[in-house]
Order: C-alpha cells, then structure tokens, then sequence
C-alpha cells in the first residue's frame, strides 16, 4: 500500500462490530477502510462450533439498513450469520483490507500509526472493533497446568465427535455452555460445572425479550436484573437435553491434577477433557504501545470514545461499550448510538474531518 495515504478513519476489525459502525460512518464524505485479520467475511462466527445457534430470531440479530433473512428454523445457524455477513459487506460495498493484522498502534504527531503485516497504515482517527474472541479467558486453577487430558476452549470447540466416550467437564454456564453441554452429554460423560444454577427461560422466550428486559433493567439501575443476558435460552437441542436430564449442573471444583480434578469435599476424580466455557477479554493487545488498558485488558472510556485518546473509539466490547454491545442484537441498538452521540461527532474536533453531522443517524431498518 501507498505508505504516506492517510485515512480519515480506520476500523480495525471487519466483524459485526466493525460493519455496523462502517455503515453508519459511511454516510460522510469520510475516507473510511476497515482492516480485517481474517482471511474471508463471517468474523468470528467463521471458528464457532458447527452447531452454533443464535439465540434471538433472525429480524432481531440484524445490523443496521438490512434486516438478516429469515431461515427454515427460528434460531439463525452459524453458518447463516456468516452468509448474512458476507451479503451486507458486499450490499454496502466497503472498503475492507484482508488478511490485514494490526500488531501495534503508535502515535505520529497528530496520526495513528498502524504496524500491520500487511505495511504501515495511517489514519487520524481509529475505531477498534476486534472483539473478545481472539483472547479467551482460562481461569487461574491450581494444578491446571499439571492436567495431563485433554483442554480447550469454546472458542475452539468444533464438533462432540472427539469427545466419544470420555469423561467430560464442561465448565462455565450461560448460552454457549448449555449448548455444548447439550450436545456433548449424547456422547461422553459429561459433568457440567457452573458457579451457580444456571437460570432457564421460560421455552417461550427468546433473545429478543431477553435483550429488552435486561437492558430496561440496566438502563434504570437495578442492580440484580431479573433479565440477564447470562440466562439460557432454551433453543431446541437444549430442550432436548433437558427432556434427557442432561442439564444438571454442579459446582466448581477446587483445583486440578494431572489425571483430573479434586472437588471442595476432598474428593478426586479421573476426567478425559475440560472444555473451558469461561468467556473472552478484550483483544486489545495491539494498543499496548499508548499504555492505555487497564489490568483487566480494557480501556477507559466515556460512551465509547477512549478518555485518554480522543481520536481513538472503541465498539462491541461488551457492557463498558455499550450494553450488550458483543452481540448482534445489542450492537447497532447500544454501541452505535452511544458512537453517535459522542460530541466528536456533533462539535468540531481537532481533527477536521470529524466536522461532519453524525446526528442523523438512526436504528430504522432500510435500504441503502
């Protein structure tokens, strides 16, 4: 690439994130690029598990302008996500570098340095928009070192196949551990471990009154919502386990050893694999270089713009971005409307070509 271009705006990361904030941006006469680590459309959901499943409908998990087609089941698979992923870049024609791996950020005068493995890039604002799922979390367990089976994360997890006839752990609670478990339990042994009891919706109930419930709750302080985005949908293969009694869970052991895990009783047991349901941090190794996150991985910020770097802005990282502004259904509703409302967006910034109305934006679904 041309190593002097300077971009208006960068958005590092080409997943839902990144294209919900590319098709708001793109209203402006901005020159806008997104750099995309992944070698094809999908993001993320390119390395979910082959059975993953939404758990809201599909005109509830869309991304601005264009409403993700409705399918045969209720619950959009993994692979209809990436094909509707792939359909919207291309319906919004964006400009999208890939495979483009940003591995530092730097300062240049008034611009952001981007080291990729791709050249240098230069941008006078940036957009971070890399997700969790490139940085999944293992919780510190004495011993868990020392376990000679088999470990992996759900970010890894595939299929049930490798696991015939184990002896399995599944530990971590919420959507992705009810439905490995749901799958896994036909062909191993498995024992699913969850900090407490998992909480089931009503089968009624899916993402979409999930999502509204708990953001009314959010929005007005309540400090123990009814409605949490933790609790489990209950979408037909975990029915199905259910109607097996294949969903009860225990409490955490206490530690591991080499051949398994010893629980708070004292009591050992011999165990094949653990598959680690335990959540993602931030992927934000890359800003390293400005010495802005804190200890646990984020960076500080007031809506979504950085407060130590005004010209940095940061999408779809979870609550401290925006509520449920890691998912599909919370992206557009949260993460981009409070991107909007940033004053960079309304006043006249530093950076001139911010001097843009941003103000129109809005949540209706339409044609480009």
């Amino acid at each position: 690439m041309n190593e002097q271009t300077v971009h208006d705006v960068i958005i590092i990361g080409g997943g839902q994130s990144g294209l919900a904030t590319a098709y708001h941006l793109r209203r402006n006469a901005l020159d806008v690029i997104l750099l995309d680590d992944q070698s094809s459309p999908g993001g993320a959901w390119q390395h979910g598990w082959e059975s993953l499943r939404l758990f809201s409908p599909a005109d509830a998990s869309s991304l601005p302008g264009w409403l993700m087609p409705r399918g045969l089941d209720t619950y959009p698979s993994r692979q209809e996500v990436i094909d509707y992923l792939t359909n919207y870049e291309k319906r919004y024609g964006f400009t999208i570098h890939r495979p483009v791996h940003v591995y530092a950020v730097k300062l240049e005068d008034t611009l952001f340095l981007l080291m990729t493995n791709q050249g240098e890039y230069r941008c006078r604002a940036l957009v971070c928009s890399t997700g969790s799922w490139s940085h999944p979390y293992l919780p510190a367990y004495a011993g868990r070192e020392d376990f000679s089976g088999k470990q992996i994360h759900s970010a890894t997890y595939t299929s049930p196949d490798e696991f015939a006839g184990k002896r399995v752990l599944v530990v971590g609670g919420g959507n992705s551990g009810a439905q490995i478990v749901a799958e896994v339990s036909k062909v191993a042994n498995t024992t699913w471990v969850t900090q407490q009891e998992p909480s089931f919706l009503p089968d009624e109930v899916d993402g979409r009154y999930l999502f509204q419930a708990a953001t009314q709750r959010f929005h007005a302080g309540d400090p123990r919502p009814r409605a949490n985005l933790a609790d489990i949908v209950m979408v037909d293969s975990v029915k199905e386990a259910r109607s097996r009694d294949a969903l009860q869970a225990v409490r955490p052991f206490t530690a591991l050893n080499q051949d398994g895990v010893i629980w708070p009783d004292g009591s050992q047991e011999s165990v094949d694999a653990i598959i680690w349901c335990t959540g993602f941090r931030p992927a934000l190794q890359f800003l390293d270089e400005l010495d802005l996150r804190t200890p646990d991985g984020r960076v500080e910020v007031e809506g979504t713009r950085s407060v130590k770097q005004p010209g940095l802005w940061l999408v779809g990282y979870g609550s401290w971005t925006g509520f449920a502004s890691a998912t599909l259904i919370g992206v557009n509703r949260s993460a981009v409307k409070r991107l909007r409302k940033s004053s960079a967006f309304y006043k006249e910034s530093s950076r001139p070509f911010f001097r843009c109305r941003i103000g129109s934006f809005n949540n209706v679904h339409r044609g480009p």
